[in-house]
């Protein structure tokens, strides 16, 4: 067990790490995407909405650390905490020179109260000198890496316009467990094509790999989106919330016990969420899994394969 929960949430590892509450402010570090600029594509991947997935950081008009700023005062009325993980998480964050990364990263670090750093980037964006850059952070401060796998299957891969393949993927993993760097893995369940057999090969797969820590999350349709155009056009099924909370569950079975869990649903903008609506009272879906995992009187890891 894990607290009181039959899952290693981030909230948990945290607070075993640091001794009290973290809380991660998102930035938005101004950057872009290969998969927009044309350099592999110029449409994003099929799910990505204009914000790069970056629905609820600060503004790329202000500088990092007023973003920072902004992102304490406003959390703080939540959790009153002094510590902080600066995440930059929209669109590509290894995706500029290595010195505008180090400018950005070290920006960030040196903030009143940040303790670490956490970077979300493609598999296929993170160069050597860039290695070099983490390896330097992570010698200093606490640091995570999340990778978009979404999925191991190659289809699905070709769908959602991910723009690389698994064997990408895994170098970039293997690269950055090497040098001792904490990896987080995306993945998306209920991909278009995908049955419960297809994710849990997914699940079962990053499970082997044994990341730091996973990000699990629905398909969920955001308006102005090429998948938009696609759920419109080809009415492919959505998760029904109590299927998801028991793909969730399955998922959480299959996960190894040591993976720290960042994530067990999406949390779309109200304004800009096409469907599947349910998945807005986030609170309420954690609840259900939460109870059908005590229902199961399961945890974590009890069915490894």
């Amino acid at each position: 067990m894990y607290g009181e929960m039959r899952y290693r949430t981030l909230n948990y590892e945290l607070k075993k790490t640091f001794g009290e509450k973290v809380v991660k402010l998102s930035i938005d570090g101004g950057f872009t995407c290969p998969n927009r600029d044309g350099t592999i594509d110029s449409r994003g991947c099929i799910f990505c909405s204009e914000m790069g997935s970056g629905e609820f950081a600060g503004s790329r008009e202000l500088s990092i650390i007023r973003q920072i700023e902004e992102q304490k005062a406003l959390l703080g009325k939540k959790w009153k905490s002094g510590k902080y993980i600066a995440y930059f998480g929209s669109f590509t964050n290894t995706y500029a020179p290595v010195e505008e990364l180090r400018r950005k990263y070290y920006e960030a670090l040196g903030c009143e109260g940040v303790i670490g750093l956490a970077v979300a980037t493609r598999a296929d964006c993170i160069s050597d000198e860039i290695m070099d850059l983490f390896r330097e952070i992570n010698e200093k401060y606490f640091l995570w890496v999340e990778i978009g796998l979404q999925s191991i299957h190659e289809d699905s891969a070709k769908y959602i316009r991910r723009g690389y393949d698994l064997n990408v993927f895994n170098k970039t993993f293997n690269n950055l467990h090497e040098l001792g760097i904490k990896t987080v893995v995306h993945i998306i369940l209920g991909i278009p094509g995908e049955d419960r057999a297809d994710m849990m090969r997914t699940v079962d797969y990053v499970s082997r790999l044994k990341p730091w820590g996973v990000k699990l999350h629905m398909l969920h349709v955001i308006k102005n989106t090429d998948l938009e155009k696609a759920y419109l056009e080809e009415g492919f099924p959505l998760f029904e919330k109590e299927e998801y909370v028991k793909t969730i569950c399955d998922s959480l079975e299959r996960l190894h016990g040591d993976i720290v869990i960042h994530r067990i649903t999406g949390d779309g903008k109200k304004s800009d969420l096409v469907g599947p609506r349910w998945s807005l009272d986030k609170l309420r879906v954690i609840s259900e899994i939460n109870m059908e995992m005590k229902r199961r009187d399961s945890f974590q890891g009890c069915r490894v394969k």
